[in-house]
């Protein structure tokens, strides 16, 4: 466990100098504030400079709340993954890269506390970052539009929360078995295009790791199919922990190849 920690303080101390642990959250905050508001304040911005004809009546639909944490999500499932995608794809494979990994490699190490140390980093990093760009948009909202209800908010954010460990642990285990240009163009294609044919052909499955997004929404007073949910929360979590397992065999693999 001491070296557990000790990695730990590395990977907390190295984003603390390269500054992800600040603009990932600021990142995430500006959305999260910027969506409710946006979307308050729309209407007057269209009738201001939308030019329409004199007389024209635009009506414009009425949004809720839940509207809005249903929008920012969106966004957060493009924005917010490339951000995450760009952020950590040379986590371990650019410390190969650079050779900065041989002072670590030199050491009597664990691969699997090494792998652990930055999994449980980034995963804070970025759980913290979403959540603080959701509360900030809820009370935006309370103010903007009508109060949503903090179980509702939390179940959301508990299930969404799921879906981020997930990208989160697919991006890390990418970097410690291929080079950072291959992890950003997996990564992509698994968390980005695999999420857009989830959404155009989904229809014929109901459990995968892609809908979890889909199921937190649920949460805002939709009806769902519970068994189809947890065998969801069930797949993913097992994912997780093979991608893991497999992220830590690869790191330890392909030590040999780092830049002296």
């Amino acid at each position: 466990m001491s070296s557990l920690n000790a990695l730990l303080r590395k990977e907390w101390r190295e984003n603390v100098r390269n500054f992800k642990l600040y603009w990932i959250p600021i990142v995430f905050v500006i959305f999260g504030i910027l969506e409710p508001i946006t979307n308050h304040f729309l209407p007057e911005i269209m009738k201001s400079v939308g030019n329409l004809p004199e007389g024209t009546d635009f009506v414009w639909p009425k949004f809720r709340g839940e509207d809005i944490f249903v929008s920012l999500m969106g966004q957060y499932q493009i924005i917010g993954i490339l951000v995450i995608i760009l952020a950590f794809m040379g986590s371990i494979s650019g410390e190969r890269k650079t050779g900065t990994a041989t002072l670590l490699y030199v050491r009597p190490m664990s691969f699997s506390q090494y792998f652990l140390s930055k999994w449980i980093v980034v995963n804070v990093i970025v759980l913290a970052s979403v959540w603080l760009g959701f509360l900030a948009a809820w009370y935006y909202i309370r103010i903007l539009f009508n109060p949503v209800a903090a179980g509702e908010v939390f179940a959301f954010l508990g299930t969404y929360s799921l879906w981020l460990i997930f990208a989160v642990t697919v991006v890390l285990s990418l970097s410690a078995w291929m080079p950072t240009g291959g992890t950003a163009g997996l990564s992509i294609l698994i968390l980005l295009v695999f999420q857009v044919l989830d959404g155009i052909i989904g229809t014929y499955w109901t459990i995968s790791p892609w809908k979890l997004s889909t199921y937190a929404l649920n949460a805002f007073g939709a009806s769902v199919d519970q068994s189809d949910f947890w065998m969801s929360v069930g797949l993913t979590i097992i994912f997780i922990v093979l991608l893991v397992f497999f992220g830590m065999y690869m790191a330890k693999r392909n030590a040999a190849k780092t830049l002296v």
